[in-house]
């Protein structure tokens, strides 16, 4: 049986936690800023932890070795 690769586009958008939880960076922040409120771009700078049930799948799915 193969290694399992990671998936190399979940590798640039995930990172993992030392206690194992999934950071990512949200949405909605690359263009047409000016018209999107203020919240919303003040929100999208700071990372995020993702909710434990989409982690779980990500983890097994995408980063599987643990990136």
């Amino acid at each position: 049986m193969p290694k399992m690769k990671t998936k190399s586009g979940a590798k640039k958008r995930f990172s993992l936690t030392a206690t194992g939880k999934v950071k990512f960076k949200p949405a909605n922040k690359r263009h047409m800023l000016s018209c999107k409120p203020t919240k919303m771009k003040r929100q999208s700078r700071r990372n995020e932890v993702m909710f434990e049930a989409d982690a779980k799948k990500v983890i097994k799915f995408f980063l599987p070795n643990g990136l």
